[in-house]
């Protein structure tokens, strides 16, 4: 069985107790680029949101974990999204909230954990991430950890600056047939 524990950080459910950080971190403008928002959450939709959260990754195609430190201090969230059975894929998606806790190694540890958990316990054949062209710190995260880049989605993404490429990122599971 996958161990969601690392060194220095674990992954673990969303819990009730997590609105007031769902809330911030849904509602920080900064990351609304690469996360898609265009409107604020409010309180209750999040509420539903946290309500529904037990869900199986089977029957809603996501599945988000808390990143926690070993102070069971919510740092983060990461996610597997549009999760695919059939042909055994699934995105991954990450943001660590708080800039003070970037570039210390918790994102790499968060997404080897998880990817270790897609493959081992989810059978996933690959996980891909889509990351702005801009956004050097994720290309360089996600290119240590084995993330192959496969694509560019040309002006695929409107900013307030104009239209940017993402690109695609892919990590096949070798050891899966």
């Amino acid at each position: 069985m996958v161990n969601l524990k690392g060194k220095h950080i674990y992954l673990r459910a969303l819990e009730p107790n997590d609105l007031d950080f769902l809330y911030q971190l849904e509602n920080d403008t900064s990351i609304w680029e690469i996360s898609g928002t265009l409107k604020p959450y409010s309180k209750k939709m999040l509420q539903r949101y946290l309500d529904n959260v037990h869900r199986d990754i089977y029957d809603v195609k996501q599945l988000r974990l808390c990143i926690c430190n070993l102070d069971d201090v919510c740092i983060g969230l990461i996610d597997l999204f549009n999760f695919d059975p059939k042909n055994r894929r699934a995105g991954i998606g990450i943001v660590i909230n708080n800039t003070k806790s970037r570039n210390k190694g918790l994102g790499a540890e968060a997404i080897a954990l998880l990817c270790d958990y897609a493959f081992s316990v989810l059978d996933l054949h690959q996980v891909y991430a889509n990351i702005l062209e801009d956004n050097a710190a994720s290309i360089h995260l996600f290119q240590k950890l084995g993330f192959e880049k496969v694509g560019i989605k040309k002006e695929w993404i409107r900013s307030s600056t104009g239209f940017k490429d993402e690109i695609l990122f892919q990590k096949i599971n070798d050891d899966v047939s």
